[in-house]
């Protein structure tokens, strides 16, 4: 399991992905949460603006990324 730190309340489910270098920029977010398989939490979700906060697992390529605050 991959540690993704954060330092505010939550991230975007877009900023995640740029985070954790699945996508190399936000304009490329779309196109791929509208193609990717991505689970949050169990549950399949594809919305840029979904919120990501500490404690959220986030499964997506076959990893799995932990939300942790960054202390």
């Amino acid at each position: 399991m991959k540690e993704i730190p954060i330092y505010t309340e939550y991230i975007t489910l877009s900023q995640f992905l740029k985070l954790a270098s699945i996508i190399s920029t936000g304009g490329e977010a779309k196109s791929y949460l509208k193609n990717g398989h991505i689970l949050i939490n169990g549950e399949e979700d594809n919305r840029r603006g979904r919120k990501l906060r500490v404690g959220d697992k986030i499964e997506v390529l076959n990893e799995i990324y932990l939300i942790v605050n960054e202390s």
